[in-house]
């Protein structure tokens, strides 16, 4: 039927769509570097960003599923360097970001509210972040590559004299490098959304002969 063909193609359109940012995130994750204000092993990249315009384009869930794609990526092509637990933890945080940005702007899809939502959802990932890393990530690393707390806290004692235990390196280099990864990869969202919108929010055009007729 008509109607169930032209369903289906809108289904396998998004996740055409879905599968491109998942690819483009994934790529945007292998170029990552540290910031001279942050300890080293906190690493910026722009990952976020496919994932934050499908969130936008194509639901909040879509966004989600964009984490997940571009985290599989990462460790079945580059490797886990941490048994998966940095995946996970990245999939967690970044998908509290395009979720809680895209469900806050798809609900009135204004300015106002992609202004609101990409702030909200900043926030919230960078105080995810810092739990997820006192009570997992740090504690983590420093027992599988067998480094003494001491030595990871005192990469951000080298630079910020307030950090002296992990509960400082959390308020003071952990929550702030999220909040400023996170408002650079909005910024550049908002930047860019408008145009990119336009091409994520048509139809991808397929050959008659690819659609089956009933």
């Amino acid at each position: 039927m008509k109607r169930e063909s032209g369903k289906g193609l809108k289904n396998l359109n998004t996740l055409i769509k879905i599968s491109l940012l998942g690819s483009m995130a994934f790529l945007l994750m292998l170029f990552d570097f540290p910031l001279p204000i942050f300890p080293s092993f906190l690493k910026i990249d722009l990952s976020d960003l496919p994932a934050l315009v499908g969130s936008f384009a194509l639901g909040p869930i879509a966004g989600v599923v964009i984490e997940l794609l571009k985290n599989i990526l990462h460790a079945a092509i580059k490797g886990s360097s941490t048994a998966m637990v940095g995946e996970i933890a990245n999939f967690f945080v970044g998908s509290v970001l395009v979720f809680t940005s895209g469900y806050i702007y798809n609900m009135k899809k204004t300015r106002k509210s992609a202004v609101t939502g990409l702030v909200v959802g900043t926030i919230v990932m960078s105080v995810l972040a810092g739990i997820l890393n006192y009570v997992i990530m740090i504690p983590f690393y420093a027992k599988a590559f067998g480094m003494p707390m001491e030595a990871i806290i005192g990469m951000g004692t080298k630079l910020n004299s307030n950090i002296k235990d992990l509960t400082s390196l959390v308020l003071w280099a952990i929550i702030p490098f999220n909040l400023l990864k996170g408002f650079a990869v909005s910024f550049i969202t908002a930047a860019i959304y408008k145009k990119i919108s336009i091409v994520l929010q048509g139809e991808v055009s397929f050959p008659r002969s690819a659609v089956t007729k009933k």
